[in-house]
């Protein structure tokens, strides 16, 4: 889980070029803010990604606590930025305009927040169902679980409409499960 600091890739011009597309004057302020301050700690991670990112070790045992406040907003490589970002970049637009831009704060923080407590519990049960102690040291860094839950909140909201997900039409009911599955195959861990 090494990045180097401050480089500018291919996943992090064709993000900034989709942004463009798009129009800055076009996305709403809270959207904007959690674009910004992902790419802006891409560009200048607060510390290692190693040191970032959420395990039940760091976490719950170190009481590490910091780091679910962290580890969503770091990314393990430009792709992986790229992805969420557009995804995020998407779903904002649609779920900031329904909910307001207070609420939508609101609810990026405490997804945020909770997807690293739930990942936490849900390691732990591996580690305990599986006997298996090694799940307890996957550490895991992004804002995949916070878009997943918000792409769920965004189906509730707009029930019956169609996705595109690489290229293909799929009913929003069922499009975050065909979307966790690409960006797994795309750029897995």
């Amino acid at each position: 889980m090494q990045r180097r600091q401050g480089r500018v890739s291919a996943g992090l011009l064709l993000l900034l070029y989709q942004i463009s597309q798009v129009g800055l004057q076009n996305i709403p302020s809270v959207t904007l803010g959690v674009l910004a301050l992902n790419i802006f700690l891409f560009l200048n991670p607060v510390r290692p990604l190693s040191e970032v990112c959420i395990s039940v070790h760091e976490g719950f045992y170190r009481k590490n606590w910091q780091r679910l406040l962290l580890s969503p907003v770091h990314h393990a490589d430009d792709w992986h930025l790229y992805y969420n970002m557009i995804s995020m970049l998407w779903k904002g637009i649609m779920l900031e305009k329904k909910l307001k831009s207070i609420w939508f704060a609101y609810i990026i923080a405490v997804f945020s927040v909770l997807i690293g407590v739930v990942y936490m519990v849900l390691e732990f049960m591996l580690v305990k169902i599986l006997d298996d102690p090694s799940y307890g040291m996957n550490c895991a860094v992004g804002f995949s679980g916070v878009l997943f839950a918000l792409k769920v909140l965004n189906n509730h909201y707009n029930p019956g409409r169609v996705s595109s997900v690489l290229g293909l039409q799929i009913s929003s009911k069922y499009a975050c499960w065909v979307e966790l599955v690409a960006i797994h195959l795309i750029s897995p861990g």
